[in-house]
């Protein structure tokens, strides 16, 4: 079975529509219709019932996920069997968000290589969505992210507790959102907890996806911005950018997913590293 039909399966079932997974897959719509098609007179059997709300799964469609699922991972591990550098035993596959690489995972490498040197380290960015994708499909040991979604077959644990802190380059900026303020998406639960901490924020006007590139504006250009003490903590030694004391904080818990079936002992070293790393920044704070 061609492993594109799989992932599209899996990707129908994971955005609920025909068109949102055509989106997912960068292909169009037809293309999926088509794949769809294939997949079932392979199979012999009606994948999903469509109605106005999207794309269900039938019976048959629900028994067939651990199918795919299997074949991917299979496929995926192969694939990692294969590509093993010379000279190692093992490859192991982490992926988390921009802003979790930078001052924990960045420094996780080193202390990974060190510690497990016979175990190569291929390193991956992404949002939450892709890396849950990845995840499923097998493609990742590892995920790290903010707001992992709960799948069948899939370990979340809570890695740590950022702290987010509205930083300014003006020692004397007022405790909300003002002239200069850079609003960076931390994901849906910041921006719910932003509105009700400042109802009357009429919008900002700068809007930043990746929390490095609204960092690097504030310091380069002057503004505030909401931030994990993690990313400030240097800058605001240094100088160069001063905590908002009388702005309210937000909590921002940080997780690790992988799989149930994943090698369990390939994990351990990583996670171990992982976690006292998280556990000793999560001690310093401001």
């Amino acid at each position: 079975m061609d492993t594109e039909l799989a992932r599209t399966f899996i990707a129908i079932l994971e955005a609920g529509t025909f068109l949102r997974a055509a989106e997912r897959l960068h292909v169009t719509q037809s293309t999926v219709s088509a794949r769809v098609r294939s997949l079932e007179e392979q199979l012999g059997s009606v994948l999903f019932a469509r109605n106005r709300g999207g794309a269900v799964p039938t019976a048959a469609g629900q028994r067939f996920r651990r199918h795919a699922v299997a074949l991917l991972q299979a496929v995926e591990h192969a694939r990692q069997d294969v590509g093993i550098p010379d000279g190692f035993r093992a490859l192991l596959t982490i992926g988390g968000r921009f802003g979790l690489w930078e001052h924990l995972l960045l420094d996780w490498l080193p202390l990974m290589r060190r510690a497990v040197p016979d175990v190569a380290v291929r390193a991956e960015i992404g949002y939450e969505e892709d890396l849950m994708q990845h995840l499923i499909e097998g493609r990742l040991d590892i995920g790290v992210m903010y707001t992992p979604q709960s799948r069948p077959g899939l370990i979340v644990e809570r890695l740590l507790e950022e702290e987010l802190v509205l930083v300014s380059s003006d020692e004397r900026a007022p405790p909300e959102p003002a002239s200069g303020y850079v609003y960076v998406d931390w994901g849906p639960e910041f921006r719910s907890r932003h509105s009700n901490a400042f109802p009357q924020f009429g919008g900002p006007e700068i809007i930043a996806g990746i929390g490095w590139l609204g960092l690097q504006h504030i310091l380069s250009a002057g503004g505030a911005g909401y931030f994990p003490t993690r990313l400030a903590r240097t800058h605001i030694a240094a100088g160069r950018l001063f905590v908002v004391d009388a702005a309210p904080r937000f909590s921002l818990p940080a997780y690790t997913v992988q799989s149930a079936q994943a090698d369990t002992a390939l994990l351990a070293s990583a996670l171990h590293i992982l976690r006292d790393l998280a556990r000793r920044t999560e001690d310093q704070g401001i």
